[in-house]
């Protein structure tokens, strides 16, 4: 069939009502994440180690949910629709292994360690670990707490300290500032497992240097204290189920399962269990989901959702802002992180989300939302990297991979600022304005700098596991191309026409190079298609032209949720190669694409 203008509306009209259902009681969207095998793996063994028979009937739960879900290969991927890979099945095995009594998780556990022998991993040598090392690199912020937590467990002993690198915790107790030129080995997101696992590494680890050990040991009550000052009120570190659970089990095996910070870090883990058993990898994403949501819904924003309710989701977003120097990381206020929980971290890409989302919900009023929305800039102009691209967590931390400047934040930050200027231009002083046109011109000149000679951008938070290398160009291509129609909307944004549509012209030839066969669109070419994938290449493609190409990946999407319904894919590339879906990204993904096509108008359908 060919989308007609009539069938493309009705669509919009079923899948826009739908998404404002999924609204929570409070107005806004809490979305749902995947459960995670890996996030199961390492709770199971923190309530274990904390108290095994207290948490018997917790920790049965969570290991008939693992039998249940173990893949046909016999190995675990971080959700249930993930391909299996070393690193959570390792921590399955683990897991198993220390907790389990009953004879039947004999046969889960040889199952799990033929996929780990067929992998070049024996869970009885200590050769895991120089495998587990090389994979990930340089990077230590999953490769060490994954290590020690299979060494406490038993995999293959204690003994396996002596070969797992020391995490140079002491170096946490210096001032925050001097972070980025340290080298910590892990991410900045991570001084919680740098403090953690570095101590429980000390504690089983003999030491040839009996300087550094009168060093550490004197380190170890300040770094506790740390790890209680930045702990949150609910008790888990960024609201991360893993994060929690390693701080917690590392420092119950090293002695100190009476800490406040455990107590809190376990009750944590016990809220956050599923009915089913599970765990999911974070409690939620309820800020970045409800941004994508207002950002879908587009030209229909006050057709579909009352003046009241738009309110009631901007004085949600108005009072989790962050309004003091966050304690995780020191940063200023002024930014958004991904829930209303208290261990979110405000960060660049749900920041400039919530901008834009209060700009959209107060069109009508913008001068409601100035002064937040100002504070939020203001926190993004620090943010802002000396390349010109924009980092997730902290400004100059660019050794590792994950703190680096990436393309798809930039974007997200650059349309932001536009937008924020078209609003308040006339209320800016001429310094506001300069800043802001600085800060705006270092950031296209980062995206024209990075875009590849095929025309791609690669993204930092989502990736595809079907591509050999995990990366997902289609994403981030789609993404930046949306950013960048919308500021070239803007008064400043056609300042910069000429560069501007010059990448928009080569990102959009490469998207319609990569689309399959079938008319999908996958994390790049001959890669199976998503509906999240697909509704993303369209909703940048069709401001551009590109008929065919549009209405074709209509069809398919149509036929593809008609057939499996809106069926989440596992395209997140979360912390270190850790693998999630949410049930709201194919669903405000599909609306963004309709909204955007119906938007471009219906001679556009017609031909």
């Amino acid at each position: 069939m060919t989308f007609s203008p009539l069938h493309l509306e009705q669509q919009f009209e079923i899948y826009s009502h739908l998404l404002l259902q999924k609204r929570n009681a409070q107005g806004y969207w809490d979305g749902r994440l995947s459960s995670s095998a890996l996030g199961v793996a390492v709770a199971l063994t923190a309530l274990h180690f904390y108290d095994k028979k207290e948490n018997e009937d917790r920790i049965s739960q969570g290991l008939d949910w693992l039998r249940e879900n173990v893949n046909a290969d016999n190995g675990f991927g971080d959700s249930p629709k993930s391909v299996s890979n070393v690193s959570t099945s390792l921590l399955c095995y683990a897991a198993v292994k220390v907790c389990s009594t009953k004879e039947n998780d004999q046969q889960l556990l040889r199952q799990i360690g033929l996929y780990l022998l067929l992998q070049k991993i024996d869970v009885h040598s200590e050769q895991l670990i120089p495998a587990i090392l090389d994979f990930y690199q340089t990077d230590r912020t999953f490769s060490v707490p994954i290590l020690t937590m299979c060494a406490l467990c038993g995999v293959p002993g204690h003994e396996a300290f002596e070969s797992i690198p020391q995490l140079p915790f002491e170096l946490s107790l210096l001032p925050r500032s001097l972070y980025r030129m340290l080298n910590l080995s892990v991410v900045s997101y991570a001084i919680p497992a740098l403090v953690a696992v570095g101590i429980a590494i000390f504690k089983f680890k003999q030491r040839k240097n009996p300087l550094m050990r009168i060093l550490r040991q004197a380190s170890v009550k300040r770094s506790l204290a740390l790890l209680r000052k930045i702990q949150p009120a609910s008790g888990g570190y960024l609201e991360a189920i893993p994060l929690t659970a390693f701080v917690s089990l590392c420092l119950i095996e090293s002695g100190y399962r009476n800490l406040e910070v455990v107590r809190d870090g376990i009750a944590f883990l016990k809220q956050s269990q599923r009915e089913d058993g599970s765990w999911p990898i974070d409690i939620d994403l309820s800020t970045w989901v409800s941004t994508l949501a207002v950002k879908s819904l587009r030209h229909e924003l006050g057709k579909e959702m009352p003046a009241a309710d738009q309110q009631k989701i901007t004085a949600h977003f108005l009072s989790i802002q962050n309004k003091t120097v966050h304690p995780f990381n020191g940063t200023q206020p002024g930014g958004w992180g991904w829930t209303s929980h208290s261990g979110s971290v405000p960060d660049g890409d749900d920041t400039p989300g919530v901008i834009l989302a209060l700009l959209a919900l107060n069109e009508q009023t913008p001068e409601m939302v100035y002064e937040p929305v100002w504070a939020a800039c203001q926190w993004l102009f620090d943010l802002q990297n000396s390349d010109g691209g924009f980092p997730t967590f902290s400004k100059g931390w660019g050794r590792l991979p994950f703190d680096q400047s990436c393309a798809d934040l930039t974007g997200h930050a650059l349309v932001a600022m536009a937008k924020g200027d078209k609003a308040f231009h006339s209320r800016m002083n001429s310094n506001q304005q300069s800043k802001l046109r600085k800060s705006f011109i270092r950031a296209i000149l980062y995206l024209k700098k990075y875009q590849h000679l095929s025309g791609y951008w690669l993204p930092l938070w989502f990736g595809n596991q079907h591509t050999p290398d995990h990366n997902n160009p289609v994403y981030g291509t789609a993404r930046v191309l949306s950013y960048l129609n919308e500021t070239l909307a803007t008064p400043l944004g056609n300042e910069y026409e000429v560069i501007l549509k010059l990448m928009i012209e080569r990102g959009c030839s490469y998207l319609a190079s990569v689309q399959n066969q079938d008319n999908s669109w996958g994390g790049a070419k001959d890669i199976e298609g998503s509906i999240e994938e697909t509704s993303l290449a369209i909703t940048a493609l069709v401001k551009n032209g590109y008929r065919d190409e549009c209405i074709s990946g209509l069809d398919w999407l149509d036929e593809k949720i008609k057939s499996e319904g809106l069926i989440a894919s596992p395209i997140g590339l979360y912390f270190a190669s850790l693998w999630y879906d949410e049930e709201l990204y194919p669903l405000s993904a599909y609306v963004e694409c309709l909204s955007a096509t119906i938007e471009t108008g219906v001679s556009f359908l017609k031909g």
